[in-house]
């Protein structure tokens, strides 16, 4: 063992890691253990599995339950293909499909009742949803056994302790840290390699939450936190945090360092390669948080590093814009009206009708005049969303101290991310002048205080060569 053998380390792996990658998620986890002692590992469900849980459910709740069938045995064959490549002792393997069968078996009747009740509740969605990860956890915990690491899987229902806001649960950190020193320090007391389900915890009453789409990255960053580990390894499918999303960029490239207020808004703002949840636990417990490729495990990755008292990065000072994001499928919302001007309580009325529809706004701008406000939302929520403003404003709207509640076509939020930014002059004209000279129109803009970012609002159809514009303003 190395220096490192006794600290703690986190591993996550994401979907793809675990699905098609699996093999290589075995070996990364049989060479870490031998410089870690102290290895933890949280697995996502294999790729595929959550989207054919959820849809059955879904399907199920409106009375058809015909693709439940072709979801059940496609989630027992991709599993018992893997055991086959994965666990090499048939009783060990053969108990692995049998208690994979039964989580399937628990699937297919979950839908039966859902679809006699013609309704899905949250927290009968979060109990389907669930089962993705239960299954990849005994799957993967078997497999590292068979790779000769010791190992057992530990369902987070155990660890996690959640309120019971069910599909975004937020956890108790008091009764987690309690929980989850109380079962995994002696596994890894033991020499053991515990394996965790990621993504879901549990009520105070035993019933399973979620935290939320992708919310594994939340589940490592938790244990990690409350251990307390040393490090934590998200391991995905990309090399790291990318200065643009290579599919836009054909020659973006990976950032060696990103510090926690730049990752805060690559994640809030598009960049899928981290759960925007998971830096405030591993912050507030000071301990450090890497990216890494399961498909290319020499690469480095990213680091993260803490801002400094400026918000900038000790070396790199020299980088202003870092990395450029861009949120596709959304729609522009705008209240307008003269009689707007000084009257209180306008946005907190507005943004109390955007909340009744449970939707999440992603950027505000409001202009000085106070006459308009305008803001960001999913495309497929706008029409509800105008439809519960007409309603709160309906007075208003017929006394004519509204003008109108009015949505635009889709547009895209395209995102400049960079600590350097901050009291840098001249960045936002750059922007601008980027774009302008790349016949790309602004619809609106939007920039915090903190100045790690600028947010700006363009037509759908421009995203692409806006996002390669503002790539190039990235120091190379």
């Amino acid at each position: 063992m190395s220096q490192n053998s006794s600290k703690t380390l986190v591993m996550k792996f994401g979907g793809t890691s675990v699905g098609v990658g699996m093999p290589n998620a075995v070996q990364i986890v049989k060479d870490t253990r031998a410089d870690w002692g102290r290895v933890v590992v949280v697995t996502s469900a294999i790729s595929g599995a959550t989207d054919r849980l959820l849809n059955s459910a879904t399907h199920a709740a409106q009375g058809d339950l015909t693709i439940l069938r072709s979801a059940a045995a496609w989630l027992r064959q991709s599993h018992a293909d893997l055991a086959d490549k994965l666990v090499a002792d048939s009783a060990r393997r053969a108990q692995v499909n049998t208690e994979i069968g039964a989580l399937i078996d628990s699937f297919v009747e979950l839908c039966r009742a859902i679809s006699v009740l013609g309704e899905a509740s949250p927290r009968a969605l979060d109990a389907v949803a669930s089962l993705g990860e239960r299954m990849s956890v005994r799957l993967l915990s078997a497999a590292i056994e068979s790779a000769g690491v010791p190992s057992k899987y530990v369902e987070a229902t155990e660890l996690i302790l959640t309120n019971d806001r069910f599909q975004h649960a937020h956890p108790d950190f008091a009764q987690t840290t309690e929980r989850t020193r109380r079962v995994l320090s002696p596994l890894l007391d033991q020499g053991l390699v515990p394996v965790v389900t990621g993504f879901i915890g549990a009520t105070e009453k035993g019933a399973i939450t979620t935290l939320g789409r992708g919310g594994s990255d939340y589940s490592a960053a938790i244990l990690g936190a409350v251990l307390p580990a040393d490090d934590v390894w998200i391991w995905t499918d990309v090399d790291g945090v990318m200065t643009a999303d290579p599919r836009l960029v054909p020659n973006a490239r990976t950032l060696a360092e990103v510090t926690y207020s730049e990752v805060a808004e690559l994640a809030y703002y598009g960049a899928k390669v981290l759960h925007p949840k998971t830096i405030r636990p591993v912050v507030d417990a000071g301990i450090g948080l890497r990216i890494c490729n399961t498909f290319n495990p020499s690469h480095p990755g990213t680091r993260l590093v803490a801002n400094n008292g400026n918000g900038h990065r000790a070396a790199h000072s020299g980088d202003v814009v870092r990395a450029v994001t861009a949120i596709r499928q959304q729609r522009l919302v705008t209240i307008e009206g003269r009689g707007m001007l000084g009257v209180p309580g306008v946005a907190a009325r507005t943004f109390g009708a955007v909340a009744s529809t449970g939707t999440s706004v992603p950027l505000i701008t409001q202009a000085s005049s106070e006459q308009s406000i305008c803001f960001a939302v999913p495309f497929d929520m706008a029409d509800s969303i105008v439809g519960a403003l007409e309603n709160v404003f309906a007075e208003e709207l017929e006394d004519g101290d509204i003008d109108r509640v009015w949505m635009t076509d889709e547009v895209a939020i395209l995102t400049v991310v960079g600590a350097g930014m901050r009291h840098t002059p001249g960045v936002s004209g750059h922007v601008f002048s980027q774009l302008g000279a790349h016949n790309v129109n602004v619809l609106a803009i939007a920039q915090g205080s903190s100045e790690v970012s600028i947010s700006i609002v363009i037509d759908s159809a421009d995203t692409e060569r806006a996002v390669k514009a503002l790539h190039e303003m990235i120091v190379k």
